[in-house]
């Protein structure tokens, strides 16, 4: 079959195979050609199919030379059907690190569950022996909770009372103001059930009870705070709620295992296809991208889970909650200075001017394997199978 992107709204239906092959080989090349460093050997990656989870595989495995297991829920493909970008990602990645002679071993399924954590306890044990690093790295608006059995299913809403934001369409290029309503109580607990740090605390509870912790073991959940401009929805929504349980967890887990051994890393917005489902996100990301790049301070996924790697994580600098940093640059104040003068600005008839949406969808396609250089897209393929790219 031919494979073509098709868009509804915020979601891409379809991936195309070679592309998602030719993007995981592309950021494979830009670590392997780095000089390497001394990192964690045996990584788990929770949530390790695409963004920043599939870019610390990358950076570990090319960068430090580790062996990892990773955890995704993806849609395999069928005869003619596309399987998810995350899909063809993880087959991409695993032969890219054979080639290398590293050991890459993925198990699909809801990382969420009790049977999840069984099954990689096992495969530490028969794979790895013990593993030295965790990175939590879920992105997932639905949970099943272990325990109650309860569909918990999260809302990006404001808290209190009714917002209203400027934001993006990003299929038609109009800037629009919106009113969003205030999440309910209920709403508010269950999106901390979805995206809190609960899941995160029984991933390392299990991972302890089962001995398959190596001495020197650390955690790293990511998260993102946002600024003042994205914090009406974000932070100060059901979102930031949610976040505030992840540093939760992060002193919990310091408390039962040591004060080094967890943290919370805040890192730089990035196009996904979860963040360009929040309203206000995609009109400050179409912003603040050509703002960095006009700096030369922009960074993808991969460049800024290297500068964690690489920099950061050798020598620690906490903020007053106890988290690792990656977002400063986006922070810095030339930055967002520039950024909010041109907030003010943008309108649908100077969106042109003062951001750049072609840039960002061209970002938004590429998550799912399209508009690669180096790709036949009229190619009839087997969508059953990821090309192995040399």
């Amino acid at each position: 079959m031919i494979i073509s992107p098709r868009i509804r709204g915020f979601i891409c239906t379809t991936a195309h195979p070679a592309g998602c092959a030719m993007n995981v080989h592309e950021q494979v090349a830009q670590i392997a050609a780095e000089p390497s460093f001394e990192g964690p050997k045996r990584v788990l990656v929770v949530g390790c199919s695409t963004g920043y989870g599939l870019a610390s595989r990358i950076v570990t495995t090319f960068g430090g030379g580790a062996d990892t297991l990773g955890v995704s829920f993806e849609r395999p493909p069928g005869e003619a059907r596309a399987a998810s970008a995350g899909w063809y990602n993880n087959r991409a990645f695993e032969a890219e690190a054979r080639r290398v002679g590293r050991k890459a071993v993925t198990l699909d399924g809801d990382g969420f569950s009790d049977q999840m954590k069984e099954d990689v306890v096992a495969a530490i044990r028969a794979e790895f022996g013990k593993i030295d690093m965790l990175v939590y790295s879920m992105a997932s608006p639905v949970r099943t909770h272990p325990a109650t059995g309860e569909v918990h299913r999260s809302a990006i809403k404001p808290l209190g009372a009714p917002v209203k934001a400027k934001t993006l369409n990003t299929d038609s290029g109009e800037v629009f103001e919106t009113e969003l309503q205030p999440a309910t109580p209920e709403e508010a607990a269950a999106t901390t059930v979805v995206m809190g740090g609960e899941d995160w605390e029984m991933w390392i509870d299990a991972l302890s009870r089962a001995g398959v912790l190596a001495p020197g073991f650390r955690a790293l959940s990511y998260t993102y705070i946002g600024s003042e401009l994205t914090w009406p929805i974000y932070w100060r929504g059901t979102l930031g709620k949610a976040k505030e349980d992840l540093d939760r967890a992060g002193a919990a887990i310091r408390a039962k295992l040591g004060e080094d051994v967890a943290r919370v890393v805040a890192l730089k917005a990035v196009v996904t296809q979860a963040s360009s489902a929040i309203p206000v996100v995609p009109l400050y990301g179409t912003i603040l991208f050509k703002v960095m790049k006009e700096m030369g301070l922009h960074e993808g996924c991969i460049e800024q889970i290297d500068r964690l790697f690489r920099e950061v994580l050798p020598a620690p600098q906490l903020d007053d909650a106890g988290r690792l940093r990656l977002d400063d640059w986006e922070l810095s104040e030339p930055v967002q200075a520039e950024v909010t003068r041109r907030w003010r600005l943008t309108n649908t008839d100077t969106l042109g001017d003062y951001a750049d949406l072609p840039d960002y969808r061209r970002e938004f396609l590429r998550l799912f394997g399209f508009g690669l250089a180096g790709v036949d897209y009229g190619a009839d393929l087997d969508p059953r199978v990821t090309p192995e790219i040399r």
